[in-house]
């Protein structure tokens, strides 16, 4: 009996042996074959492009192909719940928004994915936001949007891309902050929301620049505000809403490559120093800027921080503000 137990043992521990080993030898050859981004959102807009400037240097420092993969739907969670379910193994690998990110664990009662499905790799970029109104609605900065709102409550109008996007807890946010009352108009996308703003049906919008600019450039909109800590160059008379009194008024979006939880610190760390790598070269910071966003690298370590941050933070706002997903 002894003999055939320790038989046994030896057989077991070269089995663990041989797989230990042929882990290794994968983190070692390390990529081998092509590696996916899956972008959460359709083609264009600022997730889909921090996507492609990352796949870019990837592609370059780790010699094999990077493809992006856009797996729309369910305010993002069809990419998440993809991700946070592939193998851990580097392949596969998630562009993640800040707000789906950050804010889906509150939104949604019963997603499959929470922020520990995945382990940071580095984050691409930040796109700020800008606080644009229809030029009928009398303030020109937010501290006369705030008194304009105060004297005139529930009459002013405010767009999102839908319940839980960055519109409308940004926009929740600052009414908390101020007490103002607003009312809020869904739509479904960034689209038909600028359309209706134009129209002057809705007065308010909070969105990123490049959605915006060119009608803010022909009178159309006006901006009154980068809710950042920085002015935009697009926009350079446009004061941040630090400049005006509102420090606590940010909401810049960003855009950051994640994998499975579980995926080994050898395979994340080759990641990271490609993606760092390549996002300090000048021709990315030219691609992020006439696109309207900032490169901004942040280390897996650092990112993780990033993320317990915002994740409590826009917590509270949501809870707060009673918002649920649709």
């Amino acid at each position: 009996m002894t003999r055939f137990f320790k038989a046994g043992t030896a057989a077991l521990s070269l089995v663990s042996l041989i797989a230990v080993s042929v882990a290794v030898q994968a983190q070692d050859d390390f990529p081998s074959h092509p590696i996916t981004i899956v972008v959460p959102v359709p083609p264009g807009g600022i997730v889909d492009m921090a996507a492609r400037l990352a796949s870019e240097p990837l592609t370059q420092g780790l010699h094999q192909p990077v493809v992006v993969d856009n797996r729309t739907g369910a305010s993002g969670n069809i990419a998440y719940n993809h991700v946070a379910e592939a193998r851990p193994d580097g392949y596969t690998l998630l562009a993640s928004y800040s707000m789906y990110h950050a804010g889906n664990p509150s939104l949604f009662t019963n997603l499959r994915w929470n922020t520990d499905s995945f382990t940071p790799v580095g984050m691409v970029a930040v796109a700020p936001s800008v606080v644009v109104v229809h030029p009928s609605l009398p303030v020109h900065n937010l501290r006369e949007l705030v008194d304009y709102a105060k004297a005139h409550p529930g009459e002013v109008n405010y767009a999102s891309q839908g319940s839980g996007s960055m519109p409308h807890v940004g926009t929740e946010l600052l009414r908390q902050m101020t007490g103002i009352n607003l009312v809020h108009i869904p739509y479904k996308g960034s689209g038909p929301a600028i359309q209706d703003v134009l129209a002057g049906q809705v007065q308010m919008f909070i969105t990123t620049p490049p959605s915006v600019i060119g009608h803010i450039q022909q009178g159309k909109l006006r901006a009154i505000a980068v809710a950042s800590k920085h002015r935009l160059s697009m926009l350079p008379d446009v004061p941040t809403s630090s400049e005006q009194g509102f420090d606590n008024f940010e909401l810049d979006a960003w855009v950051s490559l994640f994998a499975p939880a579980g995926t080994p610190a050898e395979v994340i760390n080759r990641l990271t120093h490609a993606l760092q790598a390549g996002l300090a070269q000048p021709i990315s910071t030219e691609r992020a800027h006439a696109a309207g966003v900032e490169v901004r690298y942040e280390s897996p370590e650092q990112l993780g921080e990033t993320v317990k941050t915002d994740t409590a933070h826009w917590s509270r706002v949501i809870k707060a503000a009673g918002i649920v997903a649709n």
